[in-house]
């Protein structure tokens, strides 16, 4: 009877998320009954894709990439000429790391049908996700028809990569998270460290990761599905998280993410995209996609409106009508961006920037997620774009941060020239130590901007602590008692009284 329970609450949590892979001719799982679930591996692979589907909710159901990965360190303002310029404010409250301020309705839209801000702070969606990866791998063991052990373990590889992307996602907003990976999880336990956690999902995906290819020969799941691409982008990430955490093992973990990062180069299954075709990469499924929410309106796709970055940083006429959008909701201060781009060789700045790269207002625009399928008509829209998560330009800086801090100096210059070299930016020629490291967290910063990494990159450096990198400065005090997370909602301690909250955040935030 629990197992019954269990299987009803995860399957009508997910029939409540919206499809976004309808060109798949799979069976969807709202016609699957307690009879015929798990009967191919047609339902195996429908299985797989609403788990990332749960993930993918988390994602869309807030502006969540700007607010976890972007804003909280300063560098964005908001526009106070723009369209309801009030509500867009958010930027500057989650830029002095005020999100008590932030969720309890300081700012306008923030906690109604609009940003949503608040569901950020719930992790509830990503235990469905976790919960439903541990049954289907226990389904799985158990045998499914028609299913190979081949298909077996490659199918098990892709779950365990949703289970451990989601632990990843929660501990990186939250710290501390509840571990377990038992099909029919019952027993309330408490919060476990996020070090210990990362470890077991390390050693967890080194047992599926060469069960699963390396990337897809299909098209339209290249990116899309996990692949063995996935599963080493992932370990790579929580390898490094785990070196800025636990200093006395920071080497193994260095040595680690090298490692893997030379594998993934190695395998040749991957490709940086030429910057005249960047519209591909964000286009979604390309040859540099190592994981990706994919998204088309060709297929009805329904992305939350405020929900991609691009929202933010586009007017007229990317966004329509034009009365109300002559000027972007928000920019990144000129400042920074005069940091980030002096080297005008650099064709990223006039592939993913317009001419008011360093304007300092609302004239600025970033070009860069709004390549494809324009808005048309009279009508407040987004580009139509993928969700990127991982792709193989971050990848290689994070393994030539890795080498860098080994003493590895020659081959992480050799692997920081590669992104430069497609940016058609002038080759990095200086030193090693310290000038290398700083210049490759430059790096990371200028290719992946906008895409949910910068805060993430100050936090696991420790260089949010210091003016030098951050506007919004966190004192080691600050820091040590977890100013750099979410608060946790409440609702994580129904049915769990082992489960403690965020405790600077509980005690308010200061």
């Amino acid at each position: 009877m629990k197992k019954i329970i269990i299987y009803t609450i995860i399957l009508a949590a997910t029939f409540c998320l919206p499809a976004c892979k309808k060109f798949l001719d799979i069976q969807p799982l709202d016609k699957l009954t307690g009879n015929n679930f798990f009967q191919s591996k047609e339902d195996v692979v429908a299985n797989i894709y609403n788990l990332s589907r749960i993930v993918f909710g988390k994602y869309n159901e807030t502006h969540f990439i700007g607010a976890t990965g972007e804003y909280r360190s300063g560098e964005v303002m908001y526009e106070s000429q723009s369209d309801h310029a009030p509500a867009r404010s958010f930027v500057e409250a989650l830029g002095r790391n005020d999100l008590l301020y932030l969720l309890s309705g300081g700012v306008p839209w923030v906690t109604d049908i609009n940003y949503n801000f608040n569901r950020i702070t719930d992790w509830t969606g990503y235990y469905q996700a976790i919960q439903g990866a541990n049954i289907l791998m226990a389904k799985l063991d158990e045998g499914i028809p028609g299913v190979t052990e081949a298909e077996k373990q490659s199918f098990k590889a892709e779950a365990a990569f949703i289970r451990s992307l989601s632990y990843f996602i929660m501990v990186r907003l939250f710290g501390d998270v509840v571990y377990y990976t038992d099909p029919f999880h019952a027993t309330a336990q408490p919060r476990e460290n996020f070090v210990s956690v990362l470890n077991k999902c390390i050693a967890d995906l080194k047992t599926y990761k060469d069960a699963i290819a390396w990337t897809y020969s299909d098209p339209s799941i290249k990116g899309v599905r996990a692949s063995r691409g996935s599963i080493v982008a992932l370990m790579m990430e929580m390898n490094m998280w785990n070196a800025g955490f636990d200093a006395a093992n920071a080497d193994n973990y260095y040595r680690e993410t090298a490692a893997l990062g030379k594998e993934l180069i190695a395998s040749n299954a991957f490709r940086l995209v030429p910057i005249t075709d960047w519209a591909t990469v964000v286009k979604g499924r390309s040859d540099e996609s190592l994981f990706e929410f994919y998204r088309s309106i060709n297929y009805g796709d329904a992305n939350t409106n405020l929900a991609p970055v691009a929202d933010m940083f586009l007017h007229y006429p990317y966004k329509r009508p034009e009365y109300t959008h002559r000027v972007s909701f928000a920019y990144y201060r000129g400042e920074y961006m005069q940091k980030l781009f002096q080297d005008g060789s650099d064709r990223r700045i006039t592939t993913w920037f317009d001419e008011n790269i360093f304007a300092d207002n609302g004239k600025f625009m970033m070009l860069k997620f709004a390549q494809n399928a324009f808005a048309t008509g009279e009508e407040d829209a987004n580009p139509d774009n993928t969700f990127m998560i991982f792709r193989y330009g971050g990848e290689i800086l994070l393994a030539a941060e890795a080498m860098a801090n080994i003493g590895e100096d020659g081959d992480a210059i050799k692997l920081l020239n590669m992104v430069r070299d497609r940016a058609q930016a002038s080759r990095y020629s200086g030193g090693g130590g310290s000038s290398l490291k700083d210049f490759i967290f430059y790096e990371r910063s200028r290719e992946l901007i906008g895409e949910g990494h910068h805060y993430y990159d100050l936090v696991r450096t420790k260089r949010i602590l210091s003016n030098q990198w951050s506007y919004n400065v966190l004192t080691a005090d600050k820091f040590n008692r977890g100013a750099w997370t979410w608060p946790l909602n409440a609702n994580a301690r129904n049915n769990n009284p082992f489960v403690v909250l965020n405790d600077y955040w509980v005690n308010g935030g200061n």
